[in-house]
């Protein structure tokens, strides 16, 4: 907890910062992401940490970081006060971030992304068992939720959820002590989704939302949920979500989404698909209407979606996706399918680089501290600089 000893700490480590390099663009851009924060300490303390992130090579240990920007035995401590106890509200500052990235360039399509920070205790706020597609193990870890914007070929995180699960919704001790809001409970995927969505929608100029639910068997609510709010879609879906044939052949109950790409009578069709990179392929795509359960009622929905696959060889189906998005825009529905891998990279490219993986505090607060500070040093780097000085998805260059 923060005290009168704590302070002076804290000024003395701060009067010691110099900057590592004089960067007016970096500086430019803590003084407009960091504007929100209530005292100058807080501002100092959220540019030498970012900076630190982006110079300190290898593990972004917070004693790492200290070291890096103050010679003052006092710095690890005092960084690890402001990323833990510090009461600054992270919310102004990942709004200040998505308002920053979309000054470059408006997002092609919002994204959602999964980040498994695996844990060894268990008194980190929200860690809990849980399976990970990409290392295809169960470890103990925690699981945040993250929206991108997809600008250029970069990926910006600019909000995060963090799911809280088992005892952490039940347990007001572990609660307490981890400090989490009265307000946070767990909450399934798609709902975790939406959230973002409806936070997004507060930040940014619409676009559409592209994500992998494929693992979600509750898809149905999320995609009924983005319809009523008018937003746009393409989403990856269960091979055994329920949907029924808009005017079905005579097909009158619900079947696997996959199923229906094996009806003979479906053609396919050969379109040219504008790749992320600027290119072209062709693309082959067999697509249909269908209506999806409604909410929690059983019944279809009233309007119809449009599901497709890209056919692989042995005209095989591939992944499927659903959109809202009109037959006439099934090219852009499937070129927007292919950044729902983005987040991914980005993620990995955080945890490799940025110190994703390095957090070692425990509190709620905390953990959206890290995640944001992480974000705007990974958002600079991806976008602060000339075209010349960056470098695809790869870690800091060398700015010493």
């Amino acid at each position: 907890m923060a005290n009168h000893s704590g302070l002076d700490t804290r000024e003395a480590v701060l009067d010691a910062y110099v900057p590592l390099t004089e960067d007016p663009d970096l500086r430019a851009f803590c003084t407009q992401i960091f504007k929100h924060l209530s005292r100058v300490d807080q501002r100092r303390c959220a540019h030498a940490y970012v900076e630190a992130l982006l110079t300190t090579p290898g593990k972004k240990s917070i004693r790492r970081l200290a070291r890096a920007i103050s010679a003052s035995p006092a710095a690890a401590q005092s960084l690890r006060q402001f990323v833990n106890a510090s009461p600054w509200n992270w919310e102004p500052v990942l709004h200040e971030l998505a308002t920053w990235a979309e000054g470059h360039s408006p997002a092609h399509a919002w994204t959602i992304g999964r980040a498994f920070l695996p844990k060894r205790g268990e008194r980190s706020v929200g860690v809990h068992r849980h399976y990970d597609p990409t290392s295809n193990h169960t470890q103990n870890c925690q699981l945040g939720y993250g929206a991108f914007l997809c600008i250029d070929t970069a990926y910006i995180p600019v909000a995060w959820e963090l799911s809280l699960p088992g005892p952490w919704t039940d347990d007001p001790y572990l609660r307490q002590q981890a400090r989490v809001p009265d307000t946070q409970h767990y909450r399934p995927p798609w709902a975790h989704v939406l959230g973002l969505v409806d936070t997004l929608a507060t930040r940014v100029k619409s676009a559409p939302l592209v994500a992998d639910l494929s693992e979600d068997q509750d898809v149905n609510l999320l995609i009924n949920g983005l319809n009523q709010r008018g937003q746009r879609f393409v989403i990856k879906v269960p091979h055994n979500l329920a949907v029924t044939m808009s005017q079905s052949l005579g097909v009158r109950q619900p079947l696997h989404a996959s199923v229906h790409f094996t009806v003979p009578a479906q053609p396919l069709e050969t379109l040219t698909v504008t790749t992320p990179g600027g290119g072209c392929r062709p693309t082959r795509v067999q697509s249909m209407r269908v209506h999806v359960q409604a909410l929690r009622s059983g019944s279809p929905s009233e309007r119809p979606f449009q599901l497709f696959t890209e056919m692989r060889t042995g005209n095989r189906p591939g992944a499927v996706w659903i959109t809202n998005l009109p037959p006439q825009q099934l090219s852009d529905a499937v070129k927007l399918a292919s950044y729902a891998t983005g987040p991914a990279v980005a993620v990995s490219a955080m945890a490799q680089w940025f110190g994703l993986l390095d957090f070692e505090g425990r509190s709620f607060p905390g953990w959206h501290h890290h995640m944001s500070l992480v974000s705007a040093a990974y958002a600079y780097q991806r976008l602060g600089r000339s075209p010349r000085a960056t470098s695809s998805e790869d870690g800091p260059a060398d700015r010493r």
